[in-house]
Protein backbone atom coordinates (compact mmCIF):
# COMPACT_ATOMS: atom_id res chain seq x y z
CA UNK A 1 0.00 0.00 0.00
CA UNK A 2 0.95 3.43 -1.13
CA UNK A 3 1.27 6.16 1.71
CA UNK A 4 2.31 9.37 1.63
CA UNK A 5 4.44 11.26 3.50
CA UNK A 6 4.03 14.92 5.29
CA UNK A 7 5.44 17.24 7.51
CA UNK A 8 5.31 20.67 9.11
CA UNK A 9 9.53 20.20 9.95
CA UNK A 10 10.25 20.22 6.05
CA UNK A 11 9.01 22.61 3.64
CA UNK A 12 6.23 22.37 1.88
CA UNK A 13 6.57 21.06 -1.61
CA UNK A 14 7.04 23.64 -4.14
CA UNK A 15 5.24 21.71 -6.79
CA UNK A 16 2.49 18.99 -7.60
CA UNK A 17 4.76 16.37 -5.47
CA UNK A 18 4.89 14.40 -1.95
CA UNK A 19 7.60 15.42 0.29
CA UNK A 20 7.89 11.62 0.50
CA UNK A 21 5.92 8.35 -0.68
CA UNK A 22 6.60 4.76 0.99
CA UNK A 23 5.31 1.56 -0.76
CA UNK A 24 6.68 -1.89 0.01
CA UNK A 25 8.84 -0.98 2.85
CA UNK A 26 10.93 2.04 0.73
CA UNK A 27 10.77 5.19 1.50
CA UNK A 28 11.18 7.77 -1.54
CA UNK A 29 12.42 11.16 -0.83
CA UNK A 30 11.88 13.81 -2.55
CA UNK A 31 14.93 16.56 -3.94
CA UNK A 32 14.99 18.60 -0.82
CA UNK A 33 16.40 22.00 -1.20
CA UNK A 34 17.10 24.31 1.74
CA UNK A 35 14.49 26.27 2.41
CA UNK A 36 14.05 26.86 6.24
CA UNK A 37 10.60 25.29 7.01
CA UNK A 38 9.78 27.92 9.74
CA UNK A 39 10.77 30.68 7.90
CA UNK A 40 9.71 29.48 4.41
CA UNK A 41 12.77 31.12 2.60
CA UNK A 42 16.40 29.73 1.23
CA UNK A 43 18.83 30.01 4.21
CA UNK A 44 21.55 32.42 3.59
CA UNK A 45 24.96 31.76 3.41
CA UNK A 46 26.92 29.41 1.07
CA UNK A 47 27.20 25.54 -0.11
CA UNK A 48 27.91 24.62 3.65
CA UNK A 49 25.09 26.05 5.18
CA UNK A 50 22.68 25.16 2.50
CA UNK A 51 23.83 21.50 2.49
CA UNK A 52 23.46 21.26 5.86
CA UNK A 53 19.84 22.60 5.70
CA UNK A 54 18.89 20.36 2.70
CA UNK A 55 19.92 17.15 4.92
CA UNK A 56 18.08 18.31 8.03
CA UNK A 57 14.54 19.10 5.98
CA UNK A 58 15.76 15.45 4.71
CA UNK A 59 16.19 14.07 8.33
CA UNK A 60 12.86 15.89 9.03
CA UNK A 61 11.05 13.69 6.52
CA UNK A 62 12.77 10.40 7.01
CA UNK A 63 11.84 10.82 10.39
CA UNK A 64 7.84 11.78 10.07
CA UNK A 65 8.05 8.48 8.00
CA UNK A 66 9.72 6.54 10.96
CA UNK A 67 13.12 5.96 9.18
CA UNK A 68 16.20 7.58 10.18
CA UNK A 69 19.85 8.59 8.16
CA UNK A 70 20.96 4.95 8.65
CA UNK A 71 18.25 3.51 6.44
CA UNK A 72 19.41 5.77 3.65
CA UNK A 73 20.54 2.93 1.15
CA UNK A 74 20.80 5.52 -1.88
CA UNK A 75 21.26 9.35 -2.14
CA UNK A 76 21.59 11.72 -5.27
CA UNK A 77 23.41 15.17 -5.03
CA UNK A 78 22.56 17.87 -7.35
CA UNK A 79 24.68 21.18 -7.46
CA UNK A 80 24.80 23.85 -8.97
CA UNK A 81 28.34 23.83 -8.84
CA UNK A 82 30.66 20.98 -9.20
CA UNK A 83 33.40 22.71 -7.48
CA UNK A 84 31.20 22.84 -4.45
CA UNK A 85 31.66 19.16 -4.66
CA UNK A 86 34.40 19.21 -1.72
CA UNK A 87 32.58 21.46 0.62
CA UNK A 88 29.44 19.63 0.03
CA UNK A 89 30.89 16.32 0.80
CA UNK A 90 32.18 17.74 4.09
CA UNK A 91 28.89 18.57 5.57
CA UNK A 92 27.35 15.58 3.99
CA UNK A 93 29.60 13.19 5.62
CA UNK A 94 28.38 14.41 8.80
CA UNK A 95 24.76 12.95 8.82
CA UNK A 96 26.18 9.24 7.92
CA UNK A 97 29.26 8.64 9.87
CA UNK A 98 29.23 5.10 8.89
CA UNK A 99 28.00 2.83 5.97
CA UNK A 100 27.59 6.06 4.13
CA UNK A 101 24.54 5.13 1.37
CA UNK A 102 25.51 4.90 -2.20
CA UNK A 103 25.29 7.78 -4.23
CA UNK A 104 25.09 9.93 -7.45
CA UNK A 105 26.44 13.50 -7.25
CA UNK A 106 25.84 15.67 -10.86
CA UNK A 107 26.11 19.33 -11.83
CA UNK A 108 23.27 20.19 -13.24
CA UNK A 109 22.21 23.74 -15.04
CA UNK A 110 20.47 25.23 -12.50
CA UNK A 111 17.84 24.14 -9.90
CA UNK A 112 14.76 25.18 -8.34
CA UNK A 113 14.71 29.04 -6.69
CA UNK A 114 18.29 28.38 -7.67
CA UNK A 115 19.71 27.36 -4.86
CA UNK A 116 23.21 25.57 -4.99
CA UNK A 117 22.16 21.99 -3.84
CA UNK A 118 19.30 19.59 -3.76
CA UNK A 119 19.25 16.02 -2.54
CA UNK A 120 16.61 13.09 -2.74
CA UNK A 121 17.30 9.65 -1.50
CA UNK A 122 15.70 6.23 -0.91
CA UNK A 123 15.48 4.45 2.22
CA UNK A 124 14.75 0.92 3.38
CA UNK A 125 14.59 -0.42 7.01
CA UNK A 126 16.96 -3.09 7.07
Amino acid sequence: MKRTIQTDNAPQAIGPYSQAVEIDGTLYVSGQVPINPKEGKVVEGGIEEQTDQVMKNVGAILEAAGYSYKDVIKSTCLLKNMDNFKAMNAVYGKYFPENPPARAAYQVGKLPLDVMVEVECIAQKG
